[in-house]
């Protein structure tokens, strides 16, 4: 393999899983896989919610990547997808539930004009409070805030969730 290929083959495997987690977002969770997503649209009551089990579902291919590629002589290019399905989950995570969610105490104010959209992106998914009439389902691109307020508006499936009161804590 050049010495470029697997540097090149990590990236377009973290672009390309995009696609893949918009997909499963869309179709699995949102579909047969709901009765582990809808805990995520809903009070976490605890540390953990039963959608935190799609975290070890998408490590498995991961997984058996980069066992194939060390292990089983799969070749360089295994390690190097293993290892961008990884590095996805890892941007996922650090997004998703440390900033989005909160789940890990921090500071972090988005100042960037893409990171406040991405954020009220995910925002908006979560005005829902069923797997049917949800926006925006990628997690590192999104529409513009107005489209995705206007689909919401628009959807007769959306069942869009009661304002929330902010916590004496949250003022």
């Amino acid at each position: 393999m050049h010495p470029a290929t697997g540097p090149l083959l990590l990236l377009v495997t973290i672009l390309a899983m995009e696609g893949v987690a918009y997909a499963a977002h869309r179709w699995i969770m949102h579909g047969p896989g709901w009765f582990l997503h809808a805990s995520h649209h809903r009070e976490r009551t605890g540390r953990f919610e039963a959608n935190d089990l799609y975290a070890l579902i998408f490590a498995l291919p991961s997984i058996l990547l980069l066992y194939g590629g060390v292990h089983l002589a799969w070749g360089e290019w295994a390690i190097w997808v293993g290892a961008g399905i990884a590095a996805y989950g890892a941007i996922y995570f650090g997004f998703h539930d440390v900033i989005v969610h909160r789940r890990i105490g921090h500071r972090y104010l988005p100042r960037s004009a893409y990171m406040k959209r991405i954020i009220q992106a995910h925002r908006l998914h979560h005005a829902t409070t069923s797997k049917y009439g949800s926006v925006s389902f990628g997690f590192l691109h999104a529409p513009r805030p107005e489209i995705l307020k206007a689909r919401l508006a628009a959807s007769a499936d959306a069942h869009l969730r009661s304002p929330r009161v902010a916590r004496p804590d949250q003022l």
